[in-house]
């Protein structure tokens, strides 16, 4: 047998959000997915540099290169909110978004031009789909290409060069994907003539992580909220709604994980209402804690809204983690949620910009227990879990390897 035939294939992943350490409270999700694909591939990682992360080291069997594109103390384009959020609330840091995008650029030609890779997998159509493609011209990579998106490189980017952008990305990948039926229709009507782009979501650790448990003991008073504190997951809302709650059923309590630009004006709101006992801010969590608040709390709500800027949820992978956990949940209903919960989602489903219905659909999901939506929990499994969605990312990607070998020979 050769080589060619026994070694893994390299895969080459580019991403904008990474963990910058092992337990970091940033989005995980690309890491995840990449250290699910050790299995059959060589993965390597290219990713932003950030204060007080290494240039380069293994995690889970990942090799993970950071790149810099400014002083450490500069390197705060892309964390804490993204990097659409982070140019909205610092206009300076337009100024670090050319540094940016050719730091990444120097770097991955360097990559392909010095080791073998045998596929690329770009997490976003702007700026790493873009980049991979100017790569590989560069470069005269002959590996396949795949794109993934994820929601703000759609909702966020609004405009005719956006539009330019994602049409010039999407003709020229060998393959695409995005995380829900939402951005499917977003993407196929903003980039018409395109190749087919196929729904594949991201995961969650349903089978260990994210599991219910009959040793915690549920609080009906406790209102859970997870995420970063930005204006598209409604917090706003919910913390208005909670005058309403508390009118109806003192004592209830929500408790706000994570962080973000939107928290001190949040604050701000809290006190202003004379909620600051029923209102607690717990700050960002690092991944192993969420399922034991999960498992806690009375129920799980996630307000999403379309921001004014027009950005919106891309998934919503927080409520299949609470639904993970055995915790009730009521959502925002923005289109790619009902594309996560289905025929469900009208049930658990508000306009949170409503606070008043938000409030009484709060209250309802509470009085009903876990055993009203024990048939929603239990649909998400089979979708969701994170060895389903490795399974069929590998397969594509090993298909687009193979593909690429067979019109070699």
């Amino acid at each position: 047998m050769t080589e060619g035939a026994t070694r893994k294939p390299v895969l080459l992943v580019l991403a904008s959000t990474y963990p910058r350490w092992r337990g970091d409270h940033e989005p995980g999700f690309v890491h995840e997915l990449s250290r699910r694909l050790v299995e059959r591939f060589q993965v390597i990682v290219l990713c932003p540099h950030a204060p007080g992360a290494d240039r380069r080291e293994w995690l889970d069997g990942v090799e993970v290169i950071r790149f810099r594109y400014a002083p450490s103390r500069l390197e705060t384009l892309v964390n804490d909110g993204g990097i659409a959020v982070n140019l909205r609330r610092s206009k300076w840091k337009a100024l670090l978004v050319p540094l940016f995008l050719v730091a990444q650029l120097a770097v991955l030609v360097s990559v392909l031009a010095r080791r073998r890779v045998d596929a690329i997998h770009a997490h976003w159509i702007i700026p790493q789909g873009l980049l991979a493609c100017v790569a590989k011209v560069l470069t005269r990579s002959r590996a396949p290409l795949l794109v993934t998106s994820h929601g703000a490189d759609v909702f966020a980017l609004q405009g005719r060069l956006f539009d330019i952008a994602r049409r010039f990305v999407l003709r020229r990948v060998n393959a695409a994907t995005v995380v829900s039926g939402a951005l499917l229709r977003a993407v196929t009507s903003q980039a018409t003539g395109v190749g087919v782009v196929e729904v594949i979501p991201m995961g969650v650790d349903l089978q260990e992580r994210f599991t219910a448990s009959s040793l915690v003991e549920r609080d009906a008073s406790l209102i859970l909220f997870v995420g970063r504190l930005v204006e598209k997951k409604g917090v706003i809302h919910l913390i208005r709604a909670m005058s309403a709650i508390h009118r109806m059923r003192p004592g209830t309590r929500l408790e706000i994980v994570g962080f973000g630009p939107e928290e001190l004006a949040l604050k701000v709101v809290v006190r202003e209402l004379g909620l600051q006992g029923a209102v607690t801010f717990t700050g960002p969590a690092a991944p192993d804690t969420l399922p034991a608040a999960y498992r806690r709390a009375g129920v799980f709500v996630a307000p999403f809204v379309e921001a004014a800027a027009g950005d919106q949820e891309g998934l919503g992978l927080v409520v299949v983690e609470a639904l993970g956990c055995g915790c009730p949940v009521v959502v925002g209903n923005v289109r790619a949620v009902a594309d996560t919960l289905g025929p469900y989602f009208d049930a658990v489903a508000v306009d949170a910009t409503d606070e008043e219905g938000l409030a009484h659909r709060i209250i309802a999901v509470i009085a009903a227990g876990p055993v009203a939506q024990q048939a929603l929990a239990a649909s998400v499994i089979d979708r969701f879990d994170w060895r389903v969605i490795a399974n069929r990312y590998s397969a594509l990607l090993l298909r687009l390897v193979h593909d690429r070998r067979d019109a070699e020979h």
